[in-house]
């Protein structure tokens, strides 16, 4: 089984973060890095199931959703690459924040299978890094 992981510290509360990032539909906080965000289906950005093509290239869909916790897990069901539908299975990215200090620490990671692991490791990982600097920069 493959896995990434990615964090980052944000100095901002752990609830205002999460009201920044917990909608599966806006991901307006990612400049830079998601040009275009497209819901599909009637499922709302917060209700499990709810659907997005980020890019006009990866598709997703929210499978848990616990604000108690700070914490939501997504599938990638197609995509480029090795995270194509036919590259990887049961790929499942997970976001969870927690108090950190006076901040909070966010951490983004996943699970996958694929007969190459280190290949989809290596394509999402930078992604991953790039969407915590983004989120981070819009608390600046």
């Amino acid at each position: 089984m493959g896995r990434c992981y990615n964090t980052i510290d944000i100095d901002a509360p752990v609830d205002v973060v999460w009201n920044r990032l917990r909608n599966f539909h806006d991901m307006s906080w990612a400049e830079g890095v998601i040009t275009d965000v497209k819901a599909v289906g009637d499922k709302g950005g917060l209700d499990i199931g709810a659907k997005r093509i980020l890019n006009d290239a990866f598709h997703e869909t929210l499978v848990t959703m616990d604000p108690a916790h700070y914490t939501f897990s997504y599938s990638i069901d197609d995509g480029p690459g090795p995270v194509a539908k036919d590259a990887v299975e049961r790929y499942i990215g997970t976001v969870k924040l927690s108090p950190s200090g006076e901040g909070t620490r966010v951490e983004w990671s996943s699970e996958f299978t694929s007969a190459a692991d280190d290949e989809v490791a290596e394509f999402c990982n930078p992604i991953y890094s790039a969407l915590l600097d983004a989120l981070k920069k819009s608390f600046a």
